[in-house]
């Protein structure tokens, strides 16, 4: 999720660059403000801290069984290239 503390700081401090003649309405501005970034953020397909550190713990996890995988798979192909270089009596 979103911090919403900081989408509210952040809409007071859009609220608070508007020009004095327009002051009066500050609050609704500020309202507004609020509403178009999170319908913004919304739109975009972020993740929470926690789920990408699940997701890359996933990944290391992964890429440690991929390379396991290949050293075994090289160890294989070097045993069978060098039983088949074994001349047979």
């Amino acid at each position: 999720m979103i911090d919403l503390t900081q989408i509210d700081e952040l809409a007071r401090r859009l609220s608070g660059l508007v020009p004095p003649g327009v002051r009066e309405s500050r609050e609704e501005l500020q309202q507004n403000f609020k509403a178009v970034l999170q319908s913004g953020l919304a739109k975009l397909d972020l993740v929470t801290r926690e789920e990408f550190d699940v997701q890359r713990a996933v990944l290391m996890r992964t890429r440690e069984k991929l390379e396991e995988l290949q050293r075994a798979v090289a160890e294989l192909e070097s045993r069978v290239g060098s039983d088949t270089q074994t001349p047979r009596h």
